[in-house]
């Protein structure tokens, strides 16, 4: 593919972004009540024929569909485009559209532009998989967020409740392979950890213990997150390394990789943009189409992926004092433990694996004393666990 085609292509993608972030800012909020109250009324039954709808749609077999077609491009065979793009007009765009305005994301702009760039010739066949193909998992990962929240708003109604559970699993079951492959690349067993999750959280809801239900999603939620990071930033087998690596020999094949890695950056990109955007800028640039992909530098990749999810951390403990005594501290607390454990390997590497032991360990206790609600104790655990994480964004620089 042509550099200014490329350039082209994925220029849309950037303008995407920049015109959603746009959206919204001039509401009309002199509407009358009673106009109001109609438009939420229509809403609230389009909304609901659109769920009717969705759940006669068997979400997994589209979109294998759909890969298995785009999957010809690896062997020099002819993709039917026009296949692939009826497939996701008809059966996936409208979840991608509603998973967009809840998120105020761009995923629909940016595989719509793919699958046209893969059929005009724009763009390299393998790439536009790539790009549907994770794409498509962050859908269904920020859909079993969406699940999530139902349950929250839903909490009184167990019945409802037990659906939404159901719903987010089989949602999971679609990229459950995705948890595999990393576990097995990189000797973790996160597949385990989310079964446990949802376990938490079913027990939970039998119980009616809400807290509990939190909890398990954070387990859920941060396996996830972490399995992401391992496939783009992680050394030495995330893809800004195999992309450096394999551009030394073949620049169109590091290209794809680059590509792979991009897609699959974005489901764990707006963490990192809210909470350190240096560090998320740092990782989106070299992960970017436009970007010479024999200039990637995984090392740079990675340290500021450390970094940025170590900022993540320390703001997660942050907010645990903030909210001390209630769940919200509790739940903090425990996101502090996950987002440095998404990073162990890292810390084991930059600052040795006593260190990193003795991190772990505080950051658990301290998830604890948030559990019991001693304050004593756990000041003085936040403290430690606070400074070792900083030591650890030093030692990323």
């Amino acid at each position: 593919m042509k550099k200014r085609d490329l350039k082209i292509v994925f220029a849309s993608f950037i303008m995407a972004s920049a015109v959603l972030a746009g959206c919204g800012a001039d509401k009309d909020t002199a509407s009358k009540p009673e106009d109001k109250k109609q438009e939420e009324t229509v809403k609230k039954e389009e909304t609901t024929e659109a769920e009717e709808a969705e759940t006669e749609v068997e979400y997994g077999d589209v979109y294998k569909e759909a890969v298995t077609e785009l999957e010809k491009a690896k062997e020099n065979k002819d993709v039917d485009f026009d296949k692939v793009t009826k497939l996701y007009n008809e059966n996936l765009q409208s979840l991608v559209q509603k998973r967009d305005q809840e998120f105020e994301d761009t995923v629909d702009q940016h595989i719509t532009t793919a699958l046209q760039a893969g059929k005009d010739g724009s763009m390299d066949k393998v790439v536009v998989k790539q790009i549907f193909d994770k794409l498509m998992q962050k859908v269904f990962y920020t859909t079993m967020k969406h699940e999530f929240i139902e349950v929250a708003e839903n909490w009184d109604d167990k019945e409802a409740v037990k659906e939404e559970i159901e719903e987010a699993k089989e949602f999971y079951a679609i990229i459950e392979g995705t948890v595999q492959k990393r576990d097995d690349a990189n000797g973790t067993n996160m597949k385990d950890a989310i079964s446990g999750g949802f376990a938490e959280m079913e027990k939970a809801v039998e119980a009616d213990d809400q807290l509990a239900f939190k909890l398990g999603q954070q387990v859920v939620d941060k396996t996830l997150m972490k399995t992401f990071y391992l496939a783009t930033a992680a050394v030495p087998n995330g893809y800004a390394t195999k992309a450096a690596n394999e551009a030394k020999e073949d620049a169109e094949a590091a290209k794809v990789e680059q590509a792979e890695g991009w897609a699959f950056y974005q489901s764990i990109a707006s963490y990192l943009v809210k909470n350190a955007p240096e560090e998320a800028e740092i990782i989106e640039k070299q992960f970017n189409l436009e970007t010479d992909v024999k200039t990637i530098d995984p090392a740079a990749v990675n340290n500021a992926a450390v970094r940025g999810f170590a900022k993540i951390a320390l703001h997660e403990l942050e907010e645990s004092e903030e909210n001390w005594g209630e769940d919200k501290g509790v739940i903090t607390a425990l996101e502090g433990a996950l987002f440095t454990d998404l990073i162990g390997e890292d810390i084991k590497r930059l600052v040795g694996e006593e260190v990193y032991a003795s991190l772990s360990e505080n950051a658990q206790k301290y998830y604890e004393a948030a559990k019991a609600k001693d304050k004593e104790n756990g000041e003085a655990l936040r403290k430690e666990v606070e400074a070792a994480l900083q030591t650890v964004i030093d030692s990323a620089k």
